[in-house]
């Protein structure tokens, strides 16, 4: 059982377009924690997916004392088929901006949090990440 489970979400509007980022942060029973939420810019969509990610593990990382990082268990369920297949190993990544943000993540795991696994869901199973992703597309920023 995971000790942690990360809904992530990042959409841009126009791709590349106004972009923004959620990310719900629940424990391992599903009592969430954090709900977050924050505007990227002008950014494509794949892009923002993996910042939001990143978004989520640097939170995380307040959480988790540095001592316990390497033995927290961590789910990270995305409704972003082609990120999750790429951090997976499945798919390659070709498009330079997101080869530096699949190393940023990879960084992170290998430094601080080597047991993440990530899960395909479909967008209705991560309405709360998508719908604060659109918050921070409208503006909103963080919660």
């Amino acid at each position: 059982m995971a000790d942690f489970i990360i809904h992530t979400d990042g959409g841009a509007r126009g791709n590349p377009g106004p972009a923004g980022a959620g990310v719900v942060v629940a424990d391992g029973k599903g009592m969430v924690l954090k709900r977050l939420s924050k505007f990227l810019g002008t950014q494509t969509n794949n892009w923002a997916e993996y910042e939001a990610l990143i978004y989520a593990l640097q939170e995380l990382k307040k959480i988790v004392p540095e001592n316990n990082r390497a033995k927290t268990v961590v789910e990270i369920k995305m409704d972003s088929e082609l990120v999750v297949r790429q951090l997976n190993g499945e798919y390659q990544v070709k498009d330079e901006p997101l080869q530096l943000q699949y190393m940023k993540v990879h960084n992170i795991q290998v430094k601080d949090f080597p047991w993440l696994s990530f899960t395909h869901v479909p967008r209705e199973e991560n309405a709360g990440a998508d719908e604060l992703a659109n918050k921070a597309m409208d503006g909103a920023g963080n919660q």
